[in-house]
C-alpha cells in the first residue's frame, strides 16, 4: 500500500518497527496478568500457610493441654469428695480450673474456625463471637464496627481478633461489669479499634503481670501497631492503632 510513498528499504524498516511495537503491547497485558495471577497465588499460599499453623496449633492444644487439664479436672473432682463444699480453697481450685479449661476450649474453636468459608466473611465471624460472649456471660457490647474485610490482610484479621477477644475475656473476668463498648474507625493513614468498660479498672503499671496483657503487647508490637491502655475514674480503654508511614 506504502510502496509508491516510501522506498523498500525503509518499508522493511517500518514494518519492523510496527511488529516490535504491537509485540511490546501485547507482551505487556500478558506480562500484566501473569502478574497479578502471581500475587493471587501468593495471597492463597499465605492465607494456607496460615490455616495449617492454625490448625497444627490447635491440634496440639487439642491433644496435650486440653486433655491434661480434663484428667486434672477428675482428679480434683475426686479429691473434692473429701472435702466440704464450703471449703474455700478447694473452690477456688475448681472454679480456677473450670476458667483454665473453658479459655483452652475456647482457644482451639477459634483457631479452627475463624477462618472461615469464603461465603462467612470475617467482620459475621467477629459477630458470631460477640454474640456468644453476650449470650454465655450476661454481657453487653455496644459495637461501632467501621472496618470491612478488605481493610485488614489475613494475618492482621488474626492479630486484632486474638486483640479484642483478650480484651473482652479480661473485662467479664475482672471488671465487674456487664457492658463494653467496641468501637473501630478508619483513618487517612489506617485505622483504630478501642474496647472500653466502666468498670473496676486497675493498676495500669501492673500491665506486664498480666499473662494476657502481655500476650496482646507482643501481638501489637510484632504487627507494628501502637497500642495503649488507660485506666482511670472506673473506665478501662485499650486501643491499638495502625497507622500507615507515607
Amino acid at each position: 500500500v506504502l510502496l509508491p510513498y516510501i522506498s523498500m528499504n525503509a518499508g522493511n524498516w517500518l514494518s519492523a518497527i510496527i511488529v516490535f511495537l504491537v509485540t511490546l503491547y501485547f507482551l505487556n497485558i500478558l506480562f500484566g496478568r501473569l502478574e497479578r495471577m502471581q500475587k493471587e497465588l501468593q495471597r492463597e499460599r499465605s492465607e494456607k500457610a496460615v490455616l495449617e499453623e492454625r490448625e497444627k496449633i490447635a491440634k496440639e492444644l487439642h491433644d496435650g493441654i486440653a486433655q491434661s487439664l480434663f484428667f486434672l479436672s477428675v482428679q480434683v473432682e475426686k479429691m473434692g469428695s473429701e472435702f466440704s463444699k464450703d471449703n474455700n480453697p478447694y473452690n477456688k481450685l475448681k472454679n480456677t480450673l473450670q476458667h483454665i479449661h473453658d479459655d483452652t476450649r475456647s482457644a482451639i474453636q477459634n483457631l479452627r474456625s475463624l477462618p472461615s468459608q469464603d461465603d462467612i466473611t470475617w467482620t459475621k465471624s467477629l459477630d458470631a463471637f460477640f454474640n456468644e460472649m453476650e449470650s454465655q456471660h450476661g454481657l453487653k457490647i455496644h459495637r461501632e464496627w467501621c472496618l470491612e474485610d478488605d481493610d485488614l490482610s489475613s494475618k492482621e484479621k488474626i492479630e486484632l481478633f486474638a486483640c479484642v477477644r483478650e480484651a473482652i475475656i479480661n473485662v467479664i473476668k475482672h471488671a465487674v461489669t456487664n457492658e463494653v463498648w467496641l468501637k473501630t474507625t478508619t483513618t487517612p493513614k489506617g485505622w483504630i479499634c478501642s474496647v472500653m468498660d466502666k468498670g473496676a479498672g486497675f493498676d495500669t503499671n501492673q500491665i506486664t503481670d498480666g499473662f494476657g496483657l502481655k500476650i496482646v503487647q507482643d501481638r501489637a508490637s510484632s504487627m507494628e501497631w501502637k497500642l495503649n491502655i488507660d485506666s482511670m475514674h472506673g473506665e478501662t480503654t485499650m486501643t491499638i492503632e495502625k497507622e500507615v508511614s507515607a
